[in-house]
């Protein structure tokens, strides 16, 4: 069962006016536990969010709790309809193949002019991404895993220094947690562990920072939108 939320205290040596952030609020904190729920599919596609439980399950009132639906809706991961309430997003195959396919465009290209790599120092990015993947494989972490994998495909298309494909691809942030929360459901279900998950991924960093444009393009092929097909 998920903890209750709270919020987190300032950290004592930090006085205040430091300029640093403030914790988050609570009606962030109650967003990002829903949020965790349906991007490790504890809350499937379609599955109806009961108000009543959730402000049981996480400690807190409802207008909080709303508050955060409200957010989470505008991250497209939630659908609300009168009569209805919120449910999770559900993705039709269609949107799926649209998302996937404009993916697969924006990475292709992106390798095409990043790969090889001009400048060494953008790769940390990638390291880093990877390497907390790996963690949350470890911590059996899925919903971690899912955003640190976006994450992963966002540093690999910014190797090509093209800001307006890093602008698009942003756009398609949330949509593609969706997408990559499903294929690793999929995955871990039929095939793939978490660890075997993460080491597909480092395979594909290993042909990058290779510098052979070719096989990454050909290991994309099969990474991205051909694997959400294949059972």
């Amino acid at each position: 069962m998920a903890s209750r939320v709270s919020p987190q205290a300032s950290s004592p040596e930090d006085p205040p006016g430091n300029g640093q952030l403030d914790p988050p609020s609570l009606v962030q904190l109650a967003a990002g536990a829903i949020r965790k729920m349906i991007l490790s599919g504890e809350l499937g596609p379609g599955e109806r969010l009961i108000e009543l439980s959730l402000t049981e399950r996480l400690g807190i009132s409802r207008p909080p709790l709303r508050e955060a639906m409200r957010l989470l809706q505008q991250e497209g991961l939630i659908l609300v309809q009168p009569r209805r309430g919120a449910t999770v997003t559900t993705l039709t195959e269609q949107d799926v193949y649209e998302i996937l396919t404009l993916r697969s465009a924006l990475e292709r290209t992106a390798v095409e002019l990043g790969v090889p790599v001009r400048f060494p120092e953008r790769l940390a990015a990638c390291r880093a991404a990877l390497e907390r993947m790996d963690r949350a494989a470890e911590r059996e972490d899925r919903a971690a895993l899912v955003e640190n994998g976006y994450a992963f495909h966002a540093s690999l298309v910014a190797l090509a220094g093209h800001r307006r494909i890093d602008e698009i691809y942003a756009s398609l942030h949330r949509q593609l947690l969706l997408c990559m929360a499903r294929n690793l459901y999929v995955r871990e279900r039929y095939y793939e562990d978490l660890d075997v998950h993460v080491a597909r991924h480092r395979h594909l960093l290993d042909l990058v920072e290779a510098g052979d444009p070719e096989a990454v393009l050909a290991e994309l092929a099969v990474h991205g939108e051909r694997s959400f097909s294949q059972r």
